[in-house]
């Protein structure tokens, strides 16, 4: 790596200043937008990241000349991912008659997290560049954990209709945006506790301790459990030593039983009961049933085989588009010519018509996986895994990364988290400050022994 990479000449520092407010700007739409509604903004406010994060990399694309050899390998391939995931929608929108609009916000919602980290990883930052994109990444989730005290210990909106749905962070006034609010939060904790050493262990250990509190008054236990079941993945992929994973596994067993002790003994922890009923589960259970109602409802629309390559289009089932995002704003993209498919209204009748259907999310058949399978077909996943692949073999060059990207696609088999872009951006930018993190500490290295 070349030292020139980290150190720009003015002319290009100056480009790359805007191409960071770009980003950052970028960013704060898809965070943001939601506390602009009390504002009287209008709802399109909630489209705009959906222009702003692809404006952003085309222009680092643009006006970046960097001189590495891997950020422009990584770069080239990376596109390729996308454009392929770009092909896939469009055929499956063309064989099942979707409206463009629906092949566009599709492909931007599934496609954009990928999007964000290949404008992170081209933009060829100086280390002071990093720790002030870095730092406005962080006061974003702190203003997100500000609103959720705020919310909860103030204004006490825990007590109105929706109990503890009605804490949600920034994400004020969206469905699911109390899960997403907690997802920002201990996303935020966890790299800060790992990145933020020159701070002390107490502050961080305060900020992680704030952070959790997040989730449990926001009622928001999937989250837990899918950083947690993160958190395994990672360990099993590095295990080396057999002696060390007993251990880890005797204190995870420890760990595990102290806390089935904890959620019927202490109040705060009790809305995690909801998952412990081993009736519901089994290949008749109730939570069985209803979690894999999209792949059993499906099928029955397919009018023909590639139906299993290429789904029911964009926007058709139970991904957020046609989950929800469709009916929310048909007004505004109906006459755009947007689609809707009856299977979306099947699926949220199995919903509706089960006990378990308003208990929780883990129940859901309205997950990522499903409804990326159910839309864009099994192309659809491979595009999405190939790009996944990428952005892991290539980005993901530290654990922390590896650890946030692996929660992710737990999320992808609980609810919609692969398509919410204020959580999906917000991991975005972590692995791609990851990355470069990894890259001045080589520099570093390479200086030393220079």
């Amino acid at each position: 790596m070349s030292p020139t990479t980290l150190e720009l000449p003015v002319s290009k520092q100056k480009g790359y200043v805007t191409n960071s407010n770009l980003t950052l700007f970028g960013i704060a739409t898809a965070l943001f937008s939601r506390v602009l509604m009390p504002l009287k903004i209008p709802s399109p406010i909630n489209f705009l990241h959906f222009v702003a994060v692809p404006f952003a990399c085309g222009s680092v694309l643009l006006r970046s000349r960097s001189r590495d050899l891997k950020q422009i390998a990584i770069s080239k391939q990376l596109i390729v991912g996308i454009f392929l995931l770009l092909v896939v929608t469009i055929s499956s929108a063309l064989v099942n008659d979707a409206g463009v609009i629906n092949a566009v916000l599709d492909f931007l919602l599934l496609a954009e997290p990928f999007i964000l980290i290949l404008t992170i990883v081209c933009m060829p930052m100086s280390l002071e560049g990093f720790h002030r994109f870095r730092s406005w990444i962080l006061r974003f989730a702190m203003i997100n954990l500000l609103f959720a005290y705020v919310q909860k210990y103030v204004f006490r909106m825990d007590k109105l209709i929706g109990l503890e749905d009605n804490v949600k962070g920034i994400f004020i006034g969206q469905g699911a945006g109390h899960v997403i609010g907690g997802s920002v939060a201990l996303t935020f904790a966890v790299y800060y506790f790992v990145t933020a050493k020159a701070k002390p262990l107490w502050f961080r250990l305060a900020i992680v301790l704030a952070c959790f509190n997040h989730i449990i008054i926001s009622d928001t236990k999937q989250v837990l459990l899918s950083f947690i079941a993160g958190y395994v993945l990672l360990y099993l992929i590095n295990i080396k030593d057999i002696g060390k994973t007993l251990m880890y596994l005797s204190i995870g067993a420890v760990f595990l039983g102290a806390f089935y002790w904890a959620i019927y003994n202490i109040e705060a922890l009790q809305p995690f009961t909801v998952w412990i009923r081993p009736e519901i589960y089994g290949p008749d259970g109730e939570a069985t049933q209803l979690k894999m109602a999209t792949f059993r409802i499906v099928p029955t629309y397919f009018e023909s085989p590639i139906g299993w390559w290429l789904g029911l289009g964009p926007g058709h089932t139970v991904g957020r588009l046609g989950g929800w995002m469709l009916e929310s704003y048909w007004s505004l993209l109906q006459p755009l010519g947007a689609t809707i498919h009856p299977a979306s209204k099947a699926i949220w009748q199995a919903v509706g018509d089960s006990w378990l259907g308003d208990q929780s999310s883990l129940f859901s058949p309205l997950f990522g996986w499903a409804g990326i399978w159910g839309d864009l077909g099994l192309l659809g996943l491979a595009a999405y895994f190939y790009l996944a692949f990428l952005v892991w073999w290539h980005v993901c060059v530290v654990d922390l990364s590896k650890y946030l990207m692996l929660t992710v696609l737990v999320f992808g088999l609980i609810f919609s988290q692969l398509e919410e872009p204020g959580y999906t951006l917000f991991v975005a930018s972590m692995i791609g400050l990851g990355w470069h993190e990894h890259r001045f500490e080589l520099q570093k290295k390479h200086d030393r022994e220079n």
